[in-house]
């Protein structure tokens, strides 16, 4: 879960990233196109063509930012719908992670529902046991030693399973743990309990039985071996103690600093955590505690076996709370997903909110840079349009200020002359006075002149300069009006053109706002269809309750009728206690009977027995009265017993009824969601699971059903058993017919629910076939719109190639603008620096012109070194135009061979196209194969429903007393459920997985085509040599079938299929979760393939971005060395020859001034030259100090414009950084990726290894099982054996006793004395032998009354033994119809074995792979590291490199302010200079006024100092506006100094912020690593695990080797088998794909064995036919015999009738007497003949059976004889079936001898075993009933009876089969008219033959098997017993003693 969430959030992660690239993309193209917008100002482009190539260039930005911002829309749009696809895809994995956690918890749950009813069971058995086990004395040294070691063993696994070492892993695989140890201690407590009933059955045989003392010797042996392997196991024991306390503390400190790690880690999830292990470390640390202790304790308490194991039932409980607190953990994680899967959406939801937010601002982005340009535009217009008037009016001002001046000037003039005319007057005035004062007057008035007229005149020269800069001025107004009206055209085409891209813009982003709300729309339609989706699978959810409180409704309808059962049992309790007092009478009246018979006869004998036969007729008719009350009560109770039965059938059916309504509303839900399903695809899987989840509890709930069905099948046979172990003759027949009603009943209720389940699953089969041809409908019409769609995407596909075509020619001159623009730029600031530069040159040459018209040499000069530098800029350009030329020639290549490329890749799509057409029609041609293919399977099924159908009405009367019932059911529902899944596949729209089924279908037909083909070649090549060796095996298996029958026979083996069934569901699971992990490992292997692609596109991306980078580093950095060593150079040669030049004039200049000084000195005196020095000096100084000023504010407009190229640098830098963090968090993204990716591959491979595991732990099991049989087939050969023994020496004594008894009966003195008696009663007989005659025709009337009453209740017999017969046969069929299944079952698990090995090496194939792809994917993390590696190499280069250009920079500047300095001193210079030169213009004009006269020098010097005065006024105002400007200039300084700073702060802030990503991803990489290293850890532990997983096989195999040992000491006739078994054991163990080959090899030799079996039973029917046929004969011999003496009877009776006539003579009755005696003599003498023949024939029968022995094993049938009388009374009919199939009777023979209960069984059964009172008596021959007062009987009543006897032939026996050989006593019914045909005549072992159909007939006792005399029973007559079983095909002829003798007598007397 976790690995999948890293996933999820590593994709959004990366999608974010995306975004964010998008976006700083996106901010980076607006930043670049303000930049350039404000750059637009700066140009001053003079020509029309540069101007047309400038807005061409800005209309190709413009198009390219245009195509950039479509291109980023529609990447935006992929990003939206790849996120919207792994959010499907999140939410199908969750819905699969639900359903999968769902049905562990159902299995978990039905495993505990399970393990509690064993627990339960076994607790009683164990109750049942220790109850025997006190009973039993001999037994007793055994228990404590078994019992210790047998609990002593599952609390070692018990500890051994440590919890809570993983979260997610640990818990699963330790509650596994815990289940399986639970079934282990579960199957040993059933071994136990069967030990203990071993030892109890032995310690009651031994009080009877002396032939077990060897026995005992050998148990005791036993004991003290196993107390010698006990002290050894606990030693071993005591060792593993040890060492898994070690193993403990290891794990303990190992789990304290997991938790330490997790707490450092993860602290925001710190209280989260501690409530975790508060609840787990203290259930860990509590339960490690409990176990070490019970460990501990273990050797302690050894002793005390039994307090042990209620000590291991509480540990089974408390560990099954655990498993429920570690459900209620799963479910508690369960909400944890769903909450997660809520995050997850709102987590989408706010991406789409971002999504539209950042739509939004890119809208207002796009329209404040609209604004932005107009404004600009706006702002240039006011520039251009305010500079000119400003200029102009400055001009004006300078006109006025000149006007003034020339006003002044004048009216100094003025004032002049007027001077001049009053000097005139007052010089004519004093003309006389003073001339020479005069003189000195006009001297002074010329100096004055001629200073006026000199400043007249340069106020005329400024005047002219004036005009002719202001005519300039107006020229350069015009041209700038001129410029400023072209730029206003060019600005309106530009905006015209602007205007109309913003249009197209803006409705390129209204289309995106249409896509974008579409967009919307859509994922509301798809929120709503999920919405909708999960509405219904709530109501599915409400379903399933509504299923479950119905299931819980049914649970207590089950509950309310086992009380109604409970009822009923007591209701029977009661009628068995009536029953038994009713038995009791029935006794007390036969033996008041039989004292009546006896006074009865002695009366007669004394007085006349005439009143005898009336007491004893009316006490009959009493007794007769009596049996019909007690027969109609009988009646009354039985159809009260019906009357439940009949309630219990209609709840019943109301049961299945509901069971139908609820399969009729899962249909209905089924329908429903196939509905669903079509409309969504994604959806559908989900829904599939849960539907299947829902099948499956259904599935479980009916099972539970049938279960619950089947046990009060049994609680009601149980009962009707254990009712008929106590009743009598009468009511045992009675109950009988009950049972075969009931069971009939049931049957037939069983039957109709299979026939309505068969219908239902036809129904559901119909409607699977109707969903889906419907289904394959919606395949046609989706493949039909899918080829539409197919084509339309062409059409697209098309377009797009066309539209990316241009895109990428519209990219490639992208790029190549670019670059122009970049190179332009750097062009653009160079030739703005040298424009500042030329025009403070131009303007320093201005004021060079005004000051100074006459010096032009320097001038020339410096325009021809700007000419020079010019060309020298001109030649730069023109090799950068050629460079650039190259440069397009080179794009211009690529573009072609990218069309190339394009053209290649479109033929490759068009081939794509084809073949993706090709393998649509190749599909569609498979579809129509499989729909023919899923017809003809569909009407192959309907064929065999229809079959069944018709074999179900054949098999409604069949009685199901088998417990295979429930095989058939579940095959039934098995291939009602795979046929169901064939036709579920069907509705699957994924055509893939269709034909992957399709071809291995096909693999596995042709498998077994092959399997087949070598079976029949192994079966051909089996040779005659090794029939012997099949003989071997035959007994071998046959003792293994008839443990196996006993295992079924048992209540446990329902358990067994139970659990076998859910073995195979689970098999199917597991099949189904390996392929779920190949397919996802499949998928992983694609993604891995695919990353693997894309992480070495990247690296390839990457290295190509490293060489890119490293040509552009080399570029630049020569670009730079060249540039700034050139343009250095350049800069250098010409300042220094300006230098040159200025200081040759500096010295020029120099020297005039110092020859001038001179002069001056000489010529003028001190004082005067002192006033003008200091008026000249000042001059000076102010003129410094402008020039200054003026230099100061240039420098400063200098560094300004240097601070925004900085500026703008650092911005470059910075988008420069951006990009790179952006790749950087892009890498970040990739590499969490793959780890999250490694993780998902790992914890498959966990996965994998549990599973494994798991097989593991069930092989052993299996293996476990198996040994467990072999050893009760071992104990059960015993008891067969030792029961064997027993049963000869008790054969022998029986006919002893016979013979004996035979011997005895001998009446030679009674004759004499009933001859005198005769004689006196003739007299008396003949007088009342008429009053006889009309009750003896009442007599007769009624005897044929009771004979045809006899005849119809035979008849009616001979008709239920016909039905029972046909059931018998039906249910035969029925069982070799299960055969069937069951072979069919063992070639499905075959087949199912085969898919799981070739799944498992499928298994490993993909793990080799997914190995690989790690070794791949490590390789890669090498590679990326190496790349990382060289990237930092190159970023430190790069650093380096700017390093070099900051130095560059630095140097620069620096050589700007030397420059600069320079300049200073070039502009001192001249200002040096030209000062110098206006002092040597004065010096010459001094020397000329000197030259001319001293007189005018006052004046003008007068006239300068004023003058001079009046320029220092107008400077020091000049300085006043200059220091104003500069503190503005300071102000503006400080600013841009404070912007400085914040851009340093900035960049400071960005390195941090780097350094802090640096160290994330460096913490990142340490957490993978240790990541990494705990997975190691756990690949360790896990190691450890498996190593001692091992350890443990090898110890379990050392204990199962140390056990066959024993059991071979035990048993020394079976250590060759032993030998051969522990062979395959090692050979398992070893190596587990033998095993599997074993298990096919048995497989085929079972069926062979089958095969050898029956052609054995058919060799043995054959001799058993011919020994019948040769009875046959002898009967029929006896027969012609029995006539002869007929005969002989006949001529007797006409003699007796001769004798009769000469009664009136004693002579002649005493001659007739003496020839009847010596008759009777020679009678004895061919009885004794008789009794010869007999005995050769017994001898004959016993030589038989010696002969037979050899075929039927004494052992066998010792133990099985043995097993029978261990085995509960409930279960004994099932072993004596047993006994019967290894004896070969048939099935229907069996079950009507079983059916056909006779009493007397446990008399004879306890006779044997010494208990009961009545079987304590030896068989004797029972004395007729005459016999008693022989003394007192007449001699001719004595002889009549001696001929009736004689005469009354022996019927021959009905039926001669092997079923009917019962004791012969039972076939000859009598020879005297008082012997009744009937049970009762029989000795205790007949009666138990009786019962016993499957005992050997040859093994009868001769007592049994040829009675010398019939005996007669203690009742004289004959309707007080019931009729034989062994008289079902004739009428008997019963007839009273009495009037037999009366009729006789009467003929005597007559002749």
């Amino acid at each position: 879960m976790a690995s999948w969430l890293g996933g999820l959030g590593s994709g959004l992660g990366q999608s974010l990233g995306q975004v964010g690239d998008s976006l700083s993309s996106l901010t980076g193209q607006i930043s670049s196109f303000t930049k350039d917008i404000l750059l637009e100002g700066a140009e001053e482009v003079g020509d029309a063509a540069t101007e047309l190539h400038v807005s061409n260039a800005r209309l190709r930005e413009i198009e390219s930012v245009n195509a950039a911002q479509k291109f980023e829309n529609d990447r935006l749009k992929k990003v939206c719908s790849d996120l919207e696809e792994k959010h499907e895809a999140a939410e199908l994995q969750i819905k699969q992670l639900s359903v999968e956690y769902r049905n562990q918890l159902q299995q978990k749950e039905v495993e505990i529902s399970h393990l509690k009813a064993r627990q339960n069971a076994l607790q009683e058995q164990l109750q049942k046991v220790q109850t025997a086990a006190q009973t039993a004395q001999s037994g007793a040294g055994v228990l404590p030693a078994a019992a210790a070691s047998a609990s002593y063993v599952p609390e070692v696994r018990h500890s051994l399973g440590f919890e809570g070492d993983d979260m997610d892993f640990g818990d699963i695989i330790w509650s596994q743990q815990e289940i399986n140890r639970l079934s282990n201690e579960v199957s040993r407590l059933e071994s136990e309990v069967d030990h203990w009933k071993q030892i109890a059955v032995s310690s009651k045989v031994q009080g009877t039985n002396d032939a077990e003392q060897s026995e005992i010797c050998k148990l005791q042996n036993v004991v003290k071996e196993l107390k010698q392997n006990l002290s050894q196991e606990i030693d071993e024991h005591q060792h593993e103690l040890s060492v898994l306390q070690d193993a403990h503390r290891q794990k303990l400190v190992e789990i304290s600093r997991r938790h330490r790690e997790e707490l450092r880690e993860y602290e925001e999830r710190i209280e989260e955590l501690e409530n975790r292990l508060q609840q787990e470390g203290v259930s860990t640390d509590a339960m490690d505690d409990s176990k070490i202790t019970e460990q501990e304790k273990k050797p302690q308490s050894l002793d005390g076996g039994q307090v042990e194991e209620l000590q291991v039932v509480k540990d089974l409980e408390d560990e099954i709370r655990k498993l429920n607190h570690k459900l209620s953990s799963a479910k508690a994680e369960n909400k944890n997903l769903l909450k997660e899967q809520e995050f997850a959406k709102l987590e989408k939801i706010q991406i789409a909110q971002d999504y539209e937010k950042l739509k939004s601002d890119f809208n207002a982005l796009q329209r404040s840079v609209a604004g932005q340009d107009a404004l600009l535009k706006e702002q240039k217009q006011l520039q251009s349009k305010t500079s000119l008037p400003r200029d102009v009016i400055s001009l004006q001002q300078a006109l006025l200020e000149a006007r003034n001046e020339i006003a002044r000037l004048s009216s100094l003039n003025q004032g002049l002359e007027k001077e001049l005319t009053s000097a005139q007057h007052k010089h004519e005035n004093i003309l006389s006075s003073n001339t020479e004062d005069q003189n000195s007057e006009i001297n002074q008035l010329k100096q004055d002149l001629e200073r006026k007229e000199h400043e007249l005149d340069e106020s005329i020269a400024e005047r002219e300069t004036l005009v002719a800069e202001l005519e300039e001025l107006d020229k350069q107004n015009q041209e700038a009006t001129q410029h400023m009206i072209t730029l206003k055209e060019q600005l309106s085409k530009q905006h015209t053109e602007t205007d109309s891209i913003i249009k197209q813009l803006k409705l390129d982003i209204d289309c995106e706002r249409k896509k974008v709300s579409e967009l919307e729309t859509e994922k509301m339609k798809t929120i709503k269809e999920l919405d909708c989706q999960k509405e219904k699978l709530s109501h599915c959810s409400y379903a399933l309750n509504d299923l479950h409180i119905t299931k819980q409704q049914l649970q207590d309808n089950i509950k309310d009728l086992q009380e109604q059962l409970r009822k009923a049992q007591d209701c029977n309790l009661h009628s068995k206690k009536e029953i038994g007092e009713l038995q009791q009478r029935l006794k007390e009246r036969e033996e008041e009977l039989c004292v009546s018979l006896s006074k009865l006869t002695e009366k007669s004998n004394e007085e006349s027995s005439y009143t005898c036969q009336d007491l004893i007729l009316k006490e009959r008719e009493v007794e007769i009265e009596k049996l019909q009350n007690d027969v109609s009560e009988n009646k009354q109770i039985n159809e009260d017993l019906q009357k439940s039965l009949s309630n219990l059938r209609t709840e019943n059916g109301k049961l299945i009824a509901a069971i139908e309504e609820l399969k009729q509303e899962l249909s209905d839900a089924i329908s429903e969601k196939n509905n669903v399903y079509l409309e969504k695809d994604t959806v559908v899987e989900a829904l599939k699971m849960e539907k299947k989840r829902l099948e499956s509890e259904l599935n479980e709930t009916e099972k539970r059903l049938l279960e619950q069905a089947h046990n009060y099948k049994q609680t009601i046979e149980e009962l009707s058993k254990a009712r008929s172990m106590d009743t009598t003759a009468l009511q045992l027949e009675h109950e009988h017919l009950v049972k075969l009603h009931q069971e009939k009943d049931f049957k037939i209720a069983e039957l109709q629910r299979t026939i309505e389940q068969i219908e239902i699953d036809h129904q559901e089969t119909k409607e699977m076939l109707t969903t889906s041809l419907g289904g394959q409908k919606q395949l046609t019409d989706l493949i039909k719109e899918k080829e539409v769609f197919v084509e339309k995407y062409k059409n697209q596909a098309l377009q797009v190639k066309q539209e990316l075509e241009e895109y990428m020619k519209v990219s490639k001159k992208q790029d190549v603008l670019k670059q122009n623009l970049e190179e332009k730029d750097r062009s653009l600031a160079v030739m703005k620096e040298e424009n500042n530069h030329l025009k403070e040159e131009i303007e320093r040459l201005k004021d060079q012109q005004s000051r100074s018209t006459p010096v032009v040499e320097p001038k020339t000069l410096d325009i021809i070194i700007e000419l020079e530098s010019e060309v020298t800029q001109l030649k730069v350009i023109k090799n950068n135009l050629e460079e650039e030329i190259k440069v397009h020639k080179k794009t211009i290549e690529d573009q072609n061979q990218a069309t190339v490329k394009l053209q290649q890749s479109l033929q490759e799509q068009q081939k794509e196209i084809d073949e993706s057409k090709f393998q649509c029609e190749q599909m569609n041609v498979t579809h129509e194969r499989l729909f023919l293919e899923k017809d003809e399977e569909i009407k192959n099924l309907q064929e065999t429903i229809e079959q069944i159908k018709t074999e179900l009405h054949k098999e409604r009367e069949i009685i199901q007393t088998d417990s295979s019932d429930l095989f058939q059911e579940t095959k039934v529902q098995t291939l009602n459920g795979e046929n169901g899944n064939e036709k579920h596949d069907l509705s699957k729209a994924e055509v893939e997985r269709l034909v992957k089924g399709i071809k291995e279908r096909e693999m596995e037909i042709k498998i077994l085509n092959e399997k087949n083909v070598s079976l029949s070649q192994q079966i051909d090549q089996l040779s005659k040599d090794e029939v012997g060796k099949l003989t071997r095996i035959i007994q071998e298996k046959d003792l293994e079938i008839q443990a196996l029958n006993a295992r079924v026979s048992s209540a446990s083996y329902r358990q067994d299929v139970l659990s076998l069934q859910q073995q195979l569901q689970a098999y199917v699971l597991e099949r189904e979760q390996v392929l779920a992990v190949l397919s996802e490992k499949t998928r992983e292997n694609s993604q891995l393939k695919t990353e693997y692609r894309n992480i070495m596109d990247m690296v390839a991306a990457k290295e190509a971005a490293l060489v890119r980078l490293q040509e552009e580093n080399r570029r630049l950095s020569s670009r730079s060395e060249n540039s700034s060593q050139d343009m250095s150079r350049e800069t250098i040669q010409n300042l220094s020859r300006i230098i040159r030049e200025k200081d040759i004039e500096i010295d020029a200049l120099t020297q005039k001034c110092q020859t001038l000084l001179t002069v001056l000195q000489t010529s003028s005196t001190g004082a005067d030259n002192g006033a003008g020095g200091v008026n000249s000096n000042q001059f000076e100084e102010l003129l410094q100090e402008r020039d200054k000023l003026k230099q100061q504010v240039k420098k400063m407009e200098e560094w300004k414009q240097q601070v925004i190229t900085t500026v703008q640098n650092m911005q470059h830098e910075s988008a420069h950084l951006q990009e790179e963090l952006h790749k950087l968090q892009a890498q970040i993204s990739v590499e969490n990726d793959s780890t999250s990716r490694l993780q998902v591959d790992y914890n498959g491979l966990i996965q994998s290894y549990e599973q494994n595991e798991k097989k593991l732990r069930s092989f052993s099991q299996e293996l476990a099982q198996v040994q467990h049989s072999i050893g009760q087939l071992y104990n059960t050969k015993d008891l067969l054996l030792s029961k064997l023994d027993l049963v000869t020496p008790s054969v022998a004594t029986a006919s002893t006793v016979s013979l004996l008894s035979g011997v005895q009966y001998s009446p030679p003195e009674a004759l004499s004395e009933e001859c005198k008696l005769l004689q006196n009663e003739l007299e008396q007989l003949k007088k009342k032998l008429q009053e006889k005659d009309s009750t003896i025709r009442i007599l007769q009337e009624n005897n044929q009354r009771l004979s045809d009453s006899v005849a119809t209740a035979s008849e009616i017999e001979r008709k239920t033994q016909e039905g029972t017969e046909s059931e018998m046969r039906q249910i035969k069929e029925k069982h070799d119809v299960l055969q069937k299944s069951l072979r069919e079952k063992d070639i499905l698990i075959k087949s199912k074995s085969d898919q799981l090995l070739s799944v498992s090496e499928n298994l490993s194939n993909k793990e080799n792979e997914n190995e690989l792809l790690k070794q791949a994917v490590t390789n890669l993390k090498e590679r990326n590291l190496i790349l990382e590696m060289d990237i930092k190499k190159l970023k430190e280069e790069n650093e380096k490199i700017v390093a070099r250009c900051r130095e560059k920079e630095t140097e620069f500047r620096a050589l700007q302010e030397t420059n600069m300095q320079f300049s200073m001193m070039l502009k001192e210079k001249e200002f040096e200079s030209h000062s110098m030169k206006e002092k040597a213009l004065a010096f010459e004009k001094l020397l000329k006024d000197k030259e001319q006269g001293k007189t005018g020098e006052l004046n003008q010097l007068l006239n300068e100092v004023k003058s001079m005065q009046e320029k220092a006024v107008t400077f020091q105002q000049e300085r006043d506006q200059v220091m104003v400007a500069l503190k503005q200039k300071q102000m503006e300084s400080s600013a841009l100094q404070n912007e400085v700073q914040h851009l340093h702060e900035k960049e400071q802030r960005l390195n941090q912020e780097l350094e802090r990503l640096r160290n994330h991803l460096l913490e990142m990489e340490e957490s993978y690593t240790r990541e990494a290293l705990a997975a190691e850890d756990r690949e360790v532990k896990l190691r450890k695990k498996v190593l001692i997983l091992e350890e443990k096989l090898a110890s379990s195999s050392t204990a199962v080797e140390n056990a066959s040992h024993q059991a071979s000491l035990q048993v020394e006739s079976l250590q060759e088998q032993l030998n051969l078994v522990s062979k395959q054991r090692d050979e398992t163990v070893l190596q587990l794909t033998i095993s599997q080959d074993q298990v096919k090899q048995y497989a085929l030799s079972l069926a062979n064995l089958q095969m050898v079996l029956e052609q054995f039973q058919q060799e043995e029917k054959a001799m058993y036919s011919a020994e019948l046929e040769r009875h046959q004969k002898q009967s029929a011999e006896w027969k012609k015999k029995a006539e002869n003496l007929e005969e002989k009877v006949v001529s007797l009776q006409e003699s007796l009738e001769e004798a009769n006539s000469a009664l009136d003579a004693a002579s002649r009755l005493t001659e007739q007497l003496d020839i009847k005696e010596e008759q009777i003599e020679e009678l004895k003498k061919e009885g004794e003949i008789r009794r010869e023949m007999l005995e050769d024939v017994q001898n004959k029968l016993m030589n038989l059976m010696n002969s037979t022995e050899g075929k039927v094993d004494k052992l066998l049938m010792r133990n099985l004889f043995i097993g029978h009388f261990h085995t509960p009374k409930n279960k004994r009919v099932e072993v004596l079936r047993l006994m019967g199939s290894i004896l070969g009777l048939k099935k229907e023979e069996l079950d009507q001898l079983l059916s056909e209960e006779q009493r007397g069984v446990t008399r004879w059964v306890t006779g044997w075993l010494g208990g009961g009172a009545g079987s304590k008596s030896v068989p004797s021959t029972p004395l007729r009933p005459t016999h008693q007062n022989i003394f007192n009987s007449s001699f001719s009543e004595l002889f009549v009876k001696f001929l009736e006897t004689e005469s009354c032939p022996s019927l021959p026996p009905p039926k001669l089969s092997v079923l009917h050989m019962k004791p012969l006593g039972a076939a000859g019914t009598g020879k005297t008219s008082s012997t009744p045909p009937n049970s009762q005549m029989q000795d205790p072992s007949v009666s138990g033959m009786g019962r016993r159909p499957d005992a050997n007939p040859f093994l009868a006792p001769r007592s049994a098997a040829v009675p010398l005399i019939t005996p007669a029973s203690s009742s004289g007559h004959l309707l007080m017993k019931p009729i034989s079983d062994a008289l079902p095909t004739f009428t008997p002829l019963p007839v009273s003693p009495d009037a037999s003798a009366g009729a006789v007598l009467k003929d005597l007397l007559k002749q």
